[in-house]
């Protein structure tokens, strides 16, 4: 028995401040829903700016080196940075890798001990880059053959998951989780309110590739409901010039703002829209977001996670993906229909208290992270 909170490490390409994103609130929230059950969770990453070197943040220690560049979506370190992250794994009882980052394959035979557990959290598969993912695949198959658990963050993304599908023995599924929040400030709200009013459906996330933005774009000549958009990213100005090639003045982007503004607006809207198309999507952190608030939420059929938290006429309406059509009349649907709104959001936020809350998930990492080790000393 460790007369010590348990350390574990967690090593992923990016993170707060620098980056916000799913996989980020992934990790913080898997560190604060496991320090109540005697877990230390510090964090690993790369950032353009690691000044300072070493964060303290609210979830626990984040160590940062320079990512000195990057090649699809991959950071990459100096041997200064991998160093550090070796000894940081040397403070570790477990290792934690959040998948994909190809560079943490690289390392890991760096910065790992002999018979040190090592889970794999298995957010996404690689879709995009197809020739990349090809000459990746025999670090991708080095690191899942090392890992001594593999963790899925929905049933849905192991039954369709290719790659997963060559891991099943040791794949299980422990979902995201996301905390209970106090209400928003009632002065920025009204700030908020004056604004946009309280009719207009809620899109937050960085505009990557995958999100489908386009094609909610797209839909906007063909609804009357209003969009506000929340997050900045290289895809922003693009889709800017498309909106106002459409002549839609049914949008509006905001730009990234801080978690205080965005819960102000998760109260205010109608609905949340959620129309990413492609399996990078695995799960989709907005719609929990979305239904924690009370929302009705629009998303689409990937065969991932966002049709998990997501249940058509439970929570929300699912419908396909990549289609401008089917948007625009989920969209019209829940604009002219208030009742039908409020019954889906009541139920979104029963499935986030039944299925979603961080005790659960805190509860089912620390039972493996204990388990782990336990075997590990028992084979050492």
């Amino acid at each position: 028995m460790l007369n010590r909170p348990l350390r574990v490490l967690h090593i992923y390409r990016t993170y707060f401040p620098e980056t916000q994103g799913g996989v980020q609130e992934a990790i913080r929230q898997i560190a604060l829903a496991t320090r109540p059950l005697g877990i230390e969770s510090s964090v690993f990453t790369l950032a353009r700016n690691p000044n300072p070197a070493t964060l303290h943040a609210e979830e626990g220690e984040v160590g940062r080196a320079r990512s000195l560049f990057e090649i699809a979506s991959c950071d990459f370190a100096s041997p200064a940075g991998i160093w550090r992250c070796r000894a940081a794994a040397r403070r570790a009882d477990v290792l934690q890798v959040h998948y994909p980052w190809p560079f943490a394959d690289m390392m890991l035979p760096w910065i790992r001990r002999p018979g040190q557990p090592l889970v794999v959290t298995y957010h996404s598969d690689i879709v995009r880059q197809g020739l990349l993912n090809a000459l990746y695949a025999p670090l991708r198959n080095y690191l899942l053959n090392s890992a001594d658990r593999i963790i899925a963050t929905s049933p849905p993304y192991i039954a369709t998951s290719d790659v997963l599908a060559r891991y099943r023995e040791k794949t299980s599924c422990i979902p995201l989780a996301l905390a209970d929040c106090p209400p928003a400030d009632q002065t920025l709200k009204a700030h908020w309110e004056a604004q946009l009013g309280n009719d207009f459906f809620l899109f937050v996330g960085v505009p990557r590739y995958y999100k489908g933005l386009h094609f909610l774009i797209e839909a906007l000549p063909h609804t009357r409901a209003r969009i506000v958009v929340v997050g900045d990213g290289n895809g922003r100005t693009e889709l800017e010039a498309r909106a106002r090639q459409l002549g839609a003045d049914n949008i509006r982007f905001l730009g990234r703002l801080p978690d205080a503004d965005k819960q102000a607006l998760f109260e205010l809207c109608r609905g949340v829209v959620f129309p990413s198309h492609l399996r990078s999507e695995a799960f989709g952190v907005t719609l929990l977001e979305g239904a924690r608030a009370g929302k009705p939420l629009i998303s689409c059929e990937i065969g991932t996670g966002t049709s998990w938290v997501n249940q058509h006429q439970e929570s929300g309406l699912v419908i396909p993906p990549a289609d401008p059509a089917a948007l625009a009349a989920a969209l019209n649907q829940l604009h002219q229909d208030p009742a039908l709104c409020a019954r889906l959001g009541e139920q979104a936020r029963l499935r986030w208290q039944r299925l979603f809350q961080p005790e659960a998930v805190g509860e089912a990492y620390a039972g493996l992270y204990r388990e782990l080790l336990g075997q590990a000393r028992a084979a050492s």
